[in-house]
């Protein structure tokens, strides 16, 4: 009876290995190794293009990258070796919680809650892009938070994200809601602080709920309806509350200044990065130098913004104020990218579609950087900027296994980056 039982249950296993050899074939497979074979990868620590490479990875980290690294048996291959492999890429700058679609419709028909049922729309076009980790720099709610955590634990794919809640900014300022009738209020979290005791207030309730930095909003802008492009909106000490008290709770400021006066006041006060930074003058330059500020210039978005922002029914003095602005901090950026400021890539996504974000490179290489140094801003020096430079920004053994793929050669023909072709984050592929 049991020698009959033995050979019935042999003949159903040989049989289900003729017919289903697939399932088989993958419990055999060690499915927390993997192998990239690359063709060709970008080295941005070195600045070099290395041919013929492995990759090696462990869970969600690299083990070893090499010409002979041996491959594991019963490790997953992906063969890349037709193909450009860099580290996958950082944007410092992004809102990518919403996307402007109609200018009063966005003001006065939707709600945070609308940006927090489409959030992870954008964030798998940000990642399908290319761009495994993005800086977040102001967002309604702190939907941000809430986006990053569902991101975190697995629930919806995304970028790794480094976010703020909400921007802190004066009353009647870039981060204020102006223009419009006194009358008119909106039941939600503002980030409206006056005063030094109140901005430092206003950093603690951030922190309290989620924020990794704070974002400053040192001064006027260009996507709102206050008068000026960039007058200071804060005063010395209250810049430099916001700064000592975020620094005290472990965190960095990043502040948007298009203006002069307000980038070096931002400066002083110790703020580690600028946004914007269109009205630059030479002694900004030189404070940026020498305190090791970074800049995060958004020197795509002009061309987006005159394009497409009328249709989208901006008021004149919006579309007014970016003509002014959007060629001199293109010029701007050139100039300090040639004094040797730190410059960290950032785009501003969410101003224009998210998932465009690497059209950015071919303006920062039309402006003065070499395709490479593009390149090195949105992996090594991004990371840097994030504090995340032991863990982010090369293909190095030890870091995060965040890569990516393209077809052809980037050094070559930097707009290769807008058609990635293969995306890796966390050990995991999203895209291929």
């Amino acid at each position: 009876m049991i020698e009959s039982f033995l050979r019935f249950l042999v003949k159903q296993v040989l049989i289900f290995c003729v017919v289903f050899p697939g399932p088989i074939s993958v419990l055999a497979q060690n499915t927390s190794i993997k192998v990239i074979k690359a063709g060709r990868l970008i080295d941005v620590v070195s600045g070099k293009l290395l041919t013929n490479q492995v990759i090696l990875i462990e869970g969600n980290k690299i083990k070893e990258v090499g010409p002979s690294v041996t491959i594991p048996s019963g490790a997953e291959v992906i063969d890349l070796s037709n193909y450009t492999v860099l580290p996958g890429l950082i944007d410092c700058h992004t809102h990518i919680t919403g996307q402007p679609e109609n200018y009063y419709e966005d003001i006065f028909r939707k709600s945070s809650i609308d940006n927090a049922i489409t959030a992870h729309i954008y964030a798998r076009h940000t990642l399908e892009a290319g761009f495994t980790a993005c800086r977040d720099v102001g967002a309604p709610e702190f939907v941000d938070v809430a986006l990053k955590r569902a991101i975190n634990s697995g629930a919806i794919p995304g970028p790794r994200l480094f976010v703020s809640g909400l921007a802190i900014g004066a009353t009647g300022g870039h981060g204020d809601l102006s223009g419009f009738s006194p009358y008119l209020q909106f039941n939600q979290q503002s980030g409206v602080a006056d005063g030094v005791d109140a901005v430092r207030k206003q950093v603690r309730h951030n922190i309290k709920y989620g924020a990794d930095l704070i974002k400053m909003i040192a001064t006027a802008g260009v996507l709102s309806e206050e008068e000026s492009v960039g007058g200071p909106q804060y005063s010395p000490e209250e810049m430099k509350a916001m700064v000592d008290e975020a620094a005290m709770w472990g965190k960095k400021v990043a502040a948007h200044a298009h203006g002069a006066e307000g980038i070096k006041m931002a400066v002083r006060a110790g703020v580690h990065s600028i946004e914007h930074g269109s009205l630059i003058d030479e002694e900004g330059i030189r404070l940026m130098k020498e305190k090791g500020t970074w800049l995060v210039s958004d020197v795509y978005n002009d061309d987006y913004i005159l394009s497409e922002f009328t249709r989208l029914g901006y008021p004149e003095k919006i579309i007014e104020k970016e003509r002014t602005i959007g060629r001199l901090q293109r010029e701007n950026f050139q100039k300090a990218a040639k004094a040797g400021v730190k410059i960290a890539f950032g785009t501003d996504a969410g101003v224009y579609p998210h998932g465009d974000n690497a059209k950015q490179f071919f303006y920062m290489v039309k402006y003065g950087l070499s395709p490479i140094q593009a390149i090195q801003a949105a992996t090594i020096q991004a990371a840097e900027l994030l504090g995340e430079k032991e863990r982010l920004g090369s293909i190095t053994a030890g870091k995060y296994a965040d890569i990516i793929a393209v077809e052809g050669n980037p050094l070559e023909q930097v707009t290769l980056l807008e058609k990635v072709k293969f995306v890796m984050k966390d050990g995991q592929v999203y895209k291929k």
